[in-house]
């Protein structure tokens, strides 16, 4: 499958850095993985500039609103939309202020990874730390012990 990460900027601190570096590199043994960084100085321009990134790609939106998966259930959506679906996804973790409601409503998806605000840069991390075990689970292997 084809993954397009979009984030507005990169991480800032070093642990965040090397965290997305690592699951960054092992996503890449799974999936074939585009990383596109947006800047923008308002939640208009940064949300702009997440739809411009993605383009005819189906959009899941990093957002409180959205549905939270546990590890397997992760797995088996992306699974599923593997299969039956493009064969292609884009995810976007946005700002500060978040997305607007314009890019939210035209999202194919919304994901939360929980209830809990994360700092950008944690967030970044957990996503593609989320999306690397769910390809471990999805190919079987012992990443994933819960």
């Amino acid at each position: 499958m084809r993954l397009h990460l979009i984030t507005v900027g990169e991480p800032k601190l070093a642990y965040a850095r090397a965290g997305w570096d690592e699951y960054e590199k092992r996503l890449r043994r799974y999936h074939k993985l585009t990383v596109t960084r947006v800047a923008g100085k308002t939640q208009a321009l940064e949300s702009e500039a997440i739809r411009r990134a993605a383009g005819k790609t189906p959009l899941i939106l990093l957002d409180p609103r959205g549905q939270q998966f546990t590890s397997e259930g992760l797995a088996a959506y992306l699974d599923g939309q593997g299969v039956g679906g493009t064969g292609e996804l884009a995810f976007a973790i946005g700002g500060p202020e978040g997305h607007t409601d314009e890019l939210r409503a035209g999202a194919y998806a919304l994901w939360s990874l929980g209830t809990l605000t994360l700092p950008h840069d944690l967030a970044m991390v957990v996503l593609a730390e989320a999306l690397y075990r769910a390809a471990t689970i999805s190919a079987g292997e012992p990443y994933h012990r819960g």
